[in-house]
């Protein structure tokens, strides 16, 4: 296979990978960045499918020991239903607007001059979360009510527009209902699983054509890059949050999104055209 698209490949991992879990969009950026490396063809559609899975697998990895708690608990543990059944709650909001427009927001939506509206948009909403009155009265996941389940999960839809980021929505919706900080992140992550692996069963059902074991290389190297670029990230945003807020994030993406504008306004880059 060609090197420089197994190169391509393993860029792609990478920016999944450190992105799908930090409030700055995996989405946003990957279009970006396929757009920068020419990587738009079918071929990319089940591409993406790869390597977010790859990212999500990472989750499981890091929170193995809760996820089998709880399924060893479902039958025994009320404590292990709670959990299981708030987090369907949350996800069932995404799961229902993303059946009836998930086609429509990828045909409209899509694109860079989106997402970078998106980006400072997102980032001034973190900005404005942070700098408010954050009162926790929820201080871990298994004390989540699924009232908060589901204002979580509603928030989580909000990242069916790109560039608004899945992780953020969630974490900065877990903040406004009173979440503690890391509860708030942690619930996110484990959210994102079953919403992550739904729309990776659904999306490879519908690409089910454009699969061929001619492209494993391909989604072999983006997964790996993706799985342990994603971990790393998980790690480090847990660390992150014990002594820092998000700030840094909602800066970030503002710089992003005004750079991404500034660059399509003067003609820098030939960014791809809305709709």
């Amino acid at each position: 296979m060609d090197t420089i698209l197994l190169a391509k490949a393993a860029i792609l991992g990478i920016v999944e990978g450190l992105t799908e879990f930090l409030p700055v969009s995996s989405t946003g950026h990957l279009i970006i960045a396929a757009d920068l490396l020419g990587f738009t063809d079918q071929r990319a559609k089940v591409f993406e499918i790869a390597i977010q899975l790859a990212a999500i697998l990472a989750v499981v990895w890091e929170y193995r020991a809760k996820i089998a708690e709880v399924l060893l608990g479902l039958m025994s543990q009320p404590g292990a239903r709670r959990f299981a059944l708030n987090l369907l709650i949350a996800f069932l909001p995404s799961a229902v607007l993303g059946l009836l427009f998930a086609g429509d927001i990828k045909q409209y939506l899509f694109n860079p001059i989106t997402v970078a509206t998106a980006f400072i948009v997102g980032g001034l909403l973190i900005l404005w979360a942070e700098r408010r009155d954050h009162r926790v009265r929820v201080l871990s996941v298994d004390a989540i009510t699924w009232k908060d389940a589901l204002l979580v999960g509603f928030a989580q839809s909000l990242a069916m527009i790109p560039g608004t980021s899945r992780s953020g929505a969630t974490i900065i919706g877990g903040l406004f209902v009173g979440l503690e900080r890391r509860t708030a992140t942690e619930f996110s992550f484990f959210l994102a699983i079953p919403t992550m692996f739904a729309a990776t069963f659904y999306d490879v059902y519908k690409h089910r054509d454009l699969l061929s074991l001619g492209d494993l290389p391909l989604f072999l190297v983006g997964g790996v890059t993706s799985f342990v670029s994603a971990f790393l990230a998980v790690r480090g945003l847990l660390r992150y949050i014990s002594r820092h807020d998000f700030s840094v994030f909602a800066w970030y993406r503002i710089a992003f999104g005004i750079v991404v504008l500034a660059t399509a306004s003067t003609g820098m880059v030939s960014w791809s055209a809305p709709g």
